[in-house]
C-alpha cells in the first residue's frame, strides 16, 4: 500500500514510518500540509493519514484545497490526531466525508482494513 503521512510531529512520521514500512507499505511522511498537498496532486497514494491540527497550514486548509484540486481523495483520508474532536471539527469533517478518525498512536490493524478505504 502507497500511504502519504502528513504530521507536523517528526517523532510521530518516524514512528508510523518504522511500522508500517516493517509492515510492508510504502510509506512517505511531511511535516507540511502544503507539501502535502503538492505530493497528492502528483502522486498515487491508497491512503493519506492527516494531522488535523497543525501549525499555519492544518489539516482543514488541506482538505479545503484538496477537495478543490483533487476532490477523489478525500476518500482515502484518515484523520489521525492526538486530540479529541470537538463537535463543530466533526461535522466539518463530515462535509469533506472524512469519517475515519484515529487517535494517535492508532491502531494499525484499522488503519490497514480495508472499509476505513475506499479506493
Amino acid at each position: 500500500m502507497e500511504i502519504l503521512q502528513i504530521d507536523d510531529s517528526t517523532v510521530i512520521c518516524d514512528l508510523y514510518e518504522d511500522l508500517l514500512s516493517f509492515r510492508g507499505h510504502s510509506i512517505s511522511s511531511v511535516n507540511d500540509g502544503r507539501v502535502g498537498l503538492e505530493l497528492v496532486s502528483k502522486n498515487d497514494y491508497d491512503l493519506i493519514l492527516l494531522d488535523i491540527c497543525m501549525p499555519g497550514y492544518g489539516g482543514m486548509e488541506f482538505l479545503e484545497d484538496l477537495k478543490c484540486q483533487k476532490p477523489s481523495e478525500l476518500k482515502k483520508v484518515i484523520i489521525i490526531s492526538q486530540l479529541e474532536l470537538d463537535e463543530t471539527q466533526l461535522d466539518e469533517l463530515s462535509k469533506f466525508e472524512i469519517h475515519s478518525i484515529q487517535t494517535k498512536p492508532s491502531d494499525l490493524m484499522s488503519l490497514e482494513t480495508p472499509e476505513k478505504l475506499v479506493v
